[in-house]
């Protein structure tokens, strides 16, 4: 007011009264004087109040009723203009608040007078207005007068006038309640202590309330009175009063000032007890009335129901309500209930109309309803009004459908008149107009044939009402059809969407404040604690009280809401309608999964479905029930029983794809239509946007997807997404243009849905795990027996969700996995693959995930994530296996170096590929295993290297792919390798896990249990490698054991010194002696059968052909390696314990070696047997002491140098294998030296040889073809053992063991040899050489003799058994020894070079000669200088050499070889030049006696031979040989006669005897005359006649003996002369004519004369 105050107005104000005055004065000057005169006082006044006031407008209120005179008394006049400008002017003085209570008063009067005179009726009601809404000091009978007035003039016959004040009386009721608020806001903050009413029921009870609230309780009192037809008690002077008005007044009074009548009692008394009980007076007519029901059955007639009435009724109610519901709890379960029933199909319909948009008026207000839900439907018996409400709406629209309409009789048969008061009954054709051609102009519903329109009539979430609005309507409207219809579907979808965005609101700051209450709590101090835990408890006790409020108002609305809206789905044929429906169903199913209410959750989620699936499709697939249940149209929902509406048969839809059902047997095509697909999305929006409270329902969501991607006819690809594919089998999925344009979309959203999972919580993402995984179950026992296309949805979509849960993959890892592998297990092929596939690439994507924290700091996890592909492992199917194997070389590829415990399972994959699984499979596997052992050893923790050696190891006895175990054996090589270069590292590592296991097996009380304890973990790991070659070595496959023994051997050979020292004893025994134990079982029972080839084409080489064969080149090649380590190795060995029984078993290993029957492995038996005696000297490292050699025999060296341990690479070490190399590396040689001390040692190897000898030279009982007969190199390879061998027995070498020697030189010797082998053993028979064989022997001989030699003195009785074995062979000379009873030929008459094919080899006796000769030497040699040793003398050495002799000189030329019998001689020429002195000595003992009878007969059986000489003889030759027979006569000249006195008589009798015969010319009648005369052998004659005349005439004479010689030297020399002259005579008789041959007779004679003479 601040514009009427000021300083400028209030100056206007002035002149604008004084000039209002003057023109009062000028218009009554004449007429009415009075007037004039009260104005012109009026100016007066004013000038004067204002020359005397500063506060003019105040000094003018105080003033008003006399300024105020003039004007009233104006209005007196009656006259018009007068009265106009009077009440301009009393208006202006109003405008500026100048009115005081008795002028306004006096105002009223005046305005009265005019109203009743009908003056100005226009003015007087403006005036009025101004007056009250100017300011305030109207009040009581005033105020009530000013009010009739308004109201007196609303009922005039002028329509303006009645229009306006009907205005105005709106506007003034407002007024008065404005007062009203405005003065309780003053004294809003003054507390006042309510004064108890008693007795409300007395009109005048209003003492208690201020002056403007006491008006406005009058009035309002009043309004009830007038609508009730009751007079009024304050509005005094009422004439008259319509009820529409009325009502319309209250109306606006109670919406537009509710506060009013919740802060005054008075007032809320009068709503209670006038207000209600009016209303429901005022609905009698429209509850008893129904429509159609016949007047006569009622006794008294019903009132009919009044449209403006009813219509203002039912506004009034809507308003009681919203406002006052919380006063009028009971009195509005009674409006409800009537506007419930007014919904019944017997009503009219305008008042159904009325009632439903009443209702929508309810159902935009979510609060009401939840309140309404917790005042009845919550209480024990009460009526379940908010339920009843949405029943009644599904009952509304499904009357719609199914009831026929009932209009006016007159209207009800004209089909398509819009004026019947009923909605339009549409018989089937009309409905069938409506889309005339197929196309639908309008959208609406259609079921069964009646066809009902939609119509836009309101925005979404305001309840517009249009009859309702209907004031100036008072005949019933006509009502559109399809009106009602949209309504009360707009009532069902503003409640839903009303509900839901209220409780899901307060769900949402419930659980705000949980979050905010529990960050409080966690940062509480200790003082604040109780009270924090005080309002925490309140909180939880508010939201309990909440959630119960929330489940039961959708409790109670979700039945009738679900059967509805299903009905409306089925019956839409409008896409927006169908889209708003389903959003609705959406909603309410997401509402009630997050309030956990899953009863009405799944069936909400069940009509989704079914609208998405072809009609009676859904019922196979959601419903379990039978079919007898199916039937009927109800669906029942975990004992909630739903009438659910069939889908009507004549669906006017568009159809958008046809497709094949997905069943076990198919049967036809399913259509799908446009709505199908708009449910679909639906349903996809639904699992998308509120998966976290689809819970077991995802189940009813998958399957339905999962039919429907089937009928599309979508596949996966990779990565689980699903792509449009075409069916595999059955008729094509046919698609339509714009289906085809909405599955990239389709297949788009179904991705994201699974990528939304990332966003749901734990619990919800189980439930879509465990949902796909049934889904899948399904899958797989539909795909059972059959080879169809499976459906791989839920493969697919477990893939996919797998995928984008990396994040948090601990917690579905375990099902997820779990059931893939069940899939992988899967008889058909396609679903098997696809399994294998998601596994596979779970796990890849799980490893290359970047997990908080990274997998190497959460080894649980990547152990977790590794251990299905192991799992895989348990699966047959090769295809899977595949993939697996596939997976892990990606794996290796992509993540070998960050694997760290993951390795064992890897490895484990790899390993678990068994030989009957492919080539393929194999293949991979080794690949795999390839890259890990060249690539990843330094990254894998060392406790994997053991598994990475059995694995190794399992890949070289797969027999599928002998590439492939040759390979596996080089990849030990390397690991070895790998394992010498990082020993260090490996060790330390495998120590301290040793230590961390040790500790955890001690707190649980269990011994540490691992291969080979307790030697240390680093040389377990080398244990484990050689048993894993250990167990090569024994394989079916030739050349995989040639290949692993070598790599074994080298690999001990060159890292073995990196073992700890207590470790070789596990060496000896559990790997190498195992090994050997192995080798020998499977060659002594191999299969002797020939084998054709090798595989393929390959031929085998004639040495190679048989099993048996081939495992003695396994043995060769195991006991030679063993020989290595054991001679290599010997400084480490030695100190063991039990060094002396390993070196007993190794020796009978040799043995049974050398004794097999198979040259090659008897040979190397023995090439083993010189190595560990270290016959050969294995070369050593420079760092390694020389060893002296055993022996300075010469030996040949047999097999090659072995290469000593590669101590090549030098590095320091402060560990204990560093310790034990830098004492084998030492500047000082090791304390044990390389050659044994122990002579028990010595002494057993003594005997094994022995045994060899003895077992392999002993001559088979029985011969034949196959009979076994050692070859020449063993026999010589064996005989060479023993000079080196006796090098260290020598000291205890008795004479059983020179015996047992003896045998054994004499059979090997004695062992003839084959015709085949014979060529390669001496080139030709006709070469004097010696067999490496026999001059072994003979080595043998001569190191024993040296020994002797220079040995103690008990040893020399050894010399009579060498000189018997030595004359031993000499007899072979003459006669060959035989082999048992083995017939052997000459060599000379072998057919080795005859060629004939499987003929049997021949046995051939070798050429002896050469060795006898040899051994005839040695004996000589020898006798020269042992001649004199008492035991050659006791032992008769001399006789048995001269008894030998005697053979070969008696045959002479008969002897095999012409050398023999000269080299006998010679040798007996030597021998006796050296015994002979000897006898003489020992001639007095008696030790020589019986050897010169021997002598004796040797000297004739030679000197007289019975053989021949051969005819071919040169007389060079012959002259030769005499010569050799005169050396002998020389010898007993020289050396036996002159020394007769000290040989025996006899003996020298024989010699004379001997030499007269020899002086006696002998000749051969071979001889032609020519040569008679030099084959005479003269020259021998002579030197024995010499010999004899030289001991005849002997002058030197001293002894008897002597003297003795001479007389039988004479006595035989008398009688030669005698003899020589009778044959001369006799000759001459006989020759006759002819002379007798001079030469003959006159050498004689001539010598004989010459020789007396000398004498003389």
């Amino acid at each position: 007011m601040s514009g009427t105050s000021s300083p400028e107005a209030v100056k206007k104000l002035l002149e604008n009264m004084q000039s209002d005055l003057r023109a009062l004065s000028l218009e009554c000057k004449k007429k009415f004087p009075p007037v004039k005169e009260a104005a012109e006082s009026g100016i007066i006044k004013v000038k004067t109040i204002a020359a005397r006031n500063t506060e003019i407008l105040a000094a003018l209120k105080e003033n008003s009723s006399e300024v105020v005179q003039p004007f009233l008394m104006g209005c007196g006049t009656k006259e018009p203009k007068i009265t106009q400008l009077c009440l301009a002017a009393i208006q202006r003085l109003m405008s500026h608040e100048v009115v005081s209570e008795t002028a306004a008063g006096n105002i009223i009067n005046m305005l009265w007078q005019l109203m009743e005179n009908s003056l100005e009726e226009l003015k007087l009601l403006q005036t009025v207005l101004v007056l009250l809404t100017t300011n305030t000091v109207v009040h009581d009978e005033s105020l009530s007068k000013a009010i009739v007035l308004c109201f007196r003039l609303h009922f005039t016959k002028d329509n303006i006038t009645n229009n306006t004040a009907a205005a105005t009386v709106r506007q003034v009721v407002t007024v008065v309640f404005e007062r009203m608020v405005a003065e309780d806001e003053r004294y809003r903050d003054i507390i006042e202590q309510p004064v108890l009413v008693q007795g409300n029921s007395n009109r005048r009870s209003v003492s208690t309330l201020k002056p403007c609230a006491k008006d406005a309780y009058m009035l309002f009192q009043d309004l009830c009175q007038l609508v009730n037809a009751d007079a009024p008690y304050w509005l005094v002077g009422m004439t008259e009063m319509t009820r529409t008005f009325g009502l319309e007044l209250l109306e606006s009074v109670l919406n537009d000032f509710p506060q009013v009548f919740l802060q005054h009692q008075e007032f809320s008394f009068l709503l209670k007890e006038r207000v209600c009980p009016l209303v429901i007076k005022l609905f009698s007519p429209n509850i008893k009335f129904r429509q159609g029901s016949s007047s006569s059955s009622s006794p008294a007639p019903v009132e009919k129901p009044y449209f403006p009435i009813c219509m203002r009724l039912l506004r009034v109610v809507s308003v009681l309500i919203k406002q006052f519901y919380s006063l009028l709890v009971t009195e509005c379960e009674i409006f409800l209930s009537l506007l419930v029933k007014f919904l019944d199909a017997d009503k009219p319909q305008w008042l159904r109309a009325v009632a439903v948009e009443s209702i929508h008026r309810l159902c935009v207000q979510p609060q009401l309803l939840r309140s309404f839900c917790q005042s009845y439907d919550m209480k024990q018996h009460s009526t379940k009004v908010f339920r009843d409400i949405v029943n009644a709406l599904g009952s509304f629209i499904q009357s719609l459908f199914l009831v026929p309409p009932t209009g006016n009789p007159a209207t009800t048969n004209q089909a398509g008149n819009n004026n019947s008061g009923g909605p339009v009954s549409t018989p089937a054709n009309s409905g069938m107009l409506g889309i005339g051609g197929g196309v639908t102009l309008l959208p609406a519903f259609e079921y069964r044939g009646t066809w009902i329109p939609i119509l836009t009539i309101t925005v979404q979430g305001s309840a517009k009402a249009t009859y309702l609005e209907m004031l100036d309507k008072v005949e019933p409207p006509t009502i559109p059809e399809g009106y009602a219809m949209s309504v009360a579907f707009h009532c069902l979808l503003d409640l839903v969407r009303g509900i839901t965005s209220m409780i899901e609101g307060e769900l949402g700051e419930v659980e705000t404040e949980c979050q905010t209450t529990t960050e409080a709590a966690s940062s509480l101090t200790q003082s604040s604690e109780q009270q924090e835990l005080q309002s925490t408890s309140d909180q939880m006790d508010k939201e309990i009280v909440s959630r119960a409020v929330w489940e039961e108002m959708v409790n109670a609305c979700w039945c009738g809401l679900l059967a509805a809206l299903s009905l409306l789905l089925d019956a839409s044929t409008d896409e927006a309608a169908t889209e708003n429906i389903l959003k609705a169903e959406l909603t309410m199913a997401a509402l009630c999964g997050r309030l956990g209410l899953v009863t009405s959750r799944d069936a909400f989620i069940t009509a989704i479905c079914k609208g998405s699936l072809p009609p009676h499709y859904a019922l196979t697939v959601l419903n379990t029930t039978t079919a007898a249940t199916l039937s009927n149209k109800s669906y029942s929902i975990q004992g909630q029983s739903v009438m659910m509406i069939s889908p009507s048969s004549e669906s006017h839809q568009q159809v958008v794809a046809v497709g094949q059902p997905l069943a076990v047997q198919p049967q036809g095509t399913v259509m799908l239509t446009s709505k199908n697909i708009q449910c679909m999305r639906t349903l996809l929006n639904l699992a998308h946007c509120h998966g976290a409270v689809l819970g077991t329902s995802w189940q009813l969501v998958l399957a339905t997807l999962q039919h429907l991607v089937w009928i599309l006819g979508l596949k996966p690809s990779s990565g689980g997404a699903l792509k449009p594919g075409r069916a595999v089998e059955g008729p094509s999925t046919v698609l339509t243009t714009a289906v085809m344009t909405d599955l990239p979309v389709i297949s788009n959203i179904l991705s994201r849905l699974f990528e939304s999972s990332q966003y749901l919580d734990d619990v919800s993402l189980h439930h879509l795990i465990n949902a796909l995984c049934s889904l899948s179950l399904e899958a797989m026992d539909m795909a059972y027996g059959n080879n169809k296309e499976p459906s791989l949805f839920a493969v697919a979509k477990l893939l996919e969700t797998g995928l984008v849960n990396m994040h948090r993959i601990e917690i579905l890892w375990r099902p997820l996995t779990g059931h893939l592998l069940e899939v992988c297990q899967h008889p058909n092929s396609r679903m098997r693959e696809w399994g294998a596939e998601a596994l596979t690439s779970l796990i890849k994507a799980g490893l290359t995930f970047n997990h908080d924290p990274p997998l190497s700091q959460n080894q649980r996890l990547q152990l977790l994530l590794l251990n299905p592909l192991k799992e895989m492992s348990s699966i047959n199917h090769p295809d899977i296996r595949l993939k697996q194997l596939e997976c892990v070389l990606q794996i290796l590829q992509s993540q070998g170096d960050s694997l760290g415990p993951g390795w064992p399972l890897v490895l484990g994959v790899m390993g678990a590929i068994r030989n009957d699984q492919g080539e393929s499979l194999i293949r991979t596997a080794f690949q795999c295993l390839q890259l890990v052992v060249t690539d990843f050893l330094p990254t894998m923790p060392c406790t994997c290297l053991q598994i990475v050696v059995d694995v190794a190891g399992s890949f070289g006895l797969h027999n599928q792919e002998l590439n492939i175990s040759l390979t596996s054996i080089g990849l030990l090589w390397n690991i070895s390798d790998y394992f010498f270069q990082r020993g260090e590292t490996i060790e330390k590592e495998l120590d301290k896990e040793e230590a961390a296991q040790q500790k955890q097996a001690e707190e649980k009380g269990v011994v540490l249990n691992r291969p080979f304890h307790p030697a240390p973990p680093f040389d377990c790991l080398w244990l484990c490698l050689y048993a894993k070659l250990g167990e090569l070595c024994v394989d079916p496959r030739p050349a995989v054991r040639k290949s692993a023994g070598q790599t074994l051997f080298s690999t001990i050979g060159a890292h073995g010194t990196l073992l700890q020292h207590s470790t070789w004893h596990t060496v000896i025994w559990k790997v190498l002696f195992h090994l050997l134990d192995r080798v020998r079982e499977s060659s002594t029972t191999a299969d002797k059968e020939k084998i054709e080839s090798g595989g393929g084409n390959i031929l085998i080489h004639h040495s190679r052909d048989t099993a048996e064969k081939q495992w003695a080149e396994t043995w060769v090649l195991t006991l030679a390696g063993v020989a290595r380590i054991f001679n290599t190795r010997r400084y480490l060995l030695q100190p063991l314990g039990d060094f002396s029984r390993a070196w007993d078993v190794l020796l009978d290993h040799i043995q049974s070696a050398a004794l097999s029957k198979n040259n090659e492995v008897s040979l190397a038996a023995l090439k083993s047997f010189q190595e560990i005696l270290q016959i050969v000297s294995p070369v050593r490292d420079s760092e390694k002491p020389e060893t002296p050699p055993a022996v300075n025999v010469p030996v040949p060296v047999l097999i090659g140098s072995i290469s000593g341990p590669g101590l090549s690479r030098p590095f320091v070490r402060t560990d204990s294998i560093g310790e034990r190399l830098g004492r084998y590396n030492s500047s000082e040689p090791p304390e044990v030296t390389d050659e044994l001390e122990d002579l028990n040692l010595w002494w057993a190897a003594w005997n094994t040889w022995y045994r060899i000898g003895s077992e392999s030279t002993k001559p088979p009982i029985t011969f034949d073809k196959l009979t076994f007969i050692p070859s020449q190199p063993f026999l010589t390879a064996l005989i060479q053992i023993f000079p080196a061998l006796y090098q260290h027995i020598k000291t205890g070498f008795n004479m059983d063991d020179l015996q047992k020697l003896g045998v054994i030189l004499h059979s090997a010797v004695s062992v003839p040899i084959s015709s085949d082998a014979s060529p390669f053993i001496l080139p030709s028979y006709t070469e004097a050489v010696l067999t490496s064989l026999q001059e072994a022997v003979l080595t043998a001989l001569d190191v024993l003799q040296k020994a002797i030699c220079v040995g103690p003195e008990n040893m020399q009785i050894m010399y009579p058994a060498i000189f018997d074995q030595l004359l031993a062979f000499v007899e072979f000379s003459c006669k060959p020894p035989q082999y048992g009873q083995l017939e052997t030929k000459h060599i000379a008459n072998a057919k080795y070079n005859q060629i004939q094919l499987f003929a049997p080899a021949e046995w051939v006796a070798l050429n002896y000669v050469p060795f006898a000769e040899r051994s005839l030497e040695v004996v000589v040699d020898l006798y020269q200088k042992t001649a004199c040793h008492k035991a050659v003398v006791n032992e008769k050495v001399l006789q048995n050499i001269i008894k030998t002799l005697r053979v070969p000189l008696s045959l002479k030329y008969s002897c095999p070889s012409e050398s023999t019998w000269k080299l006998a001689v010679s040798s007996l020429l030597k021998v006796l030049s050296i015994g002979l002195p000897v006898a003489r000595q020992h001639a007095s003992s008696g030790k020589f006696d019986s050897m010169w009878p021997e002598l004796a007969n040797t000297f004739e059986d030679f000197l007289f031979t019975k053989s021949i000489p051969p005819d071919n003889l040169s007389i060079q030759e012959f002259q030769r040989n005499e010569s050799i027979d005169v050396e002998v006569v020389q010898l007993i000249s020289t050396e036996i006669l002159p020394y007769a006195n000290f040989i025996p008589k006899e003996f020298v009798g024989q010699i004379m005897t001997m030499l007269n015969k020899g002086s006696i010319h002998s000749q051969s009648s071979s001889f032609t005359e020519a040569e008679i005369d030099i084959r005479l052998r003269e020259e021998f004659s002579k030197m024995c006649f010499e010999t004899l005349l030289q001991f005849s005439f002997s002058n030197k004479v001293t002894t008897p003996q002597e003297g003795y010689i001479s007389r039988m030297a004479l006595s035989v020399l008398l009688k030669r002369s005698q003899d020589v002259l009778h044959r001369y005579i006799e000759d001459e008789r006989l020759s006759g004519k002819c002379p007798l041959p001079s030469p003959k007779y006159l050498c004689t004679f001539l010598f004989t004369y010459n020789k007396f003479l000398e004498l003389d």
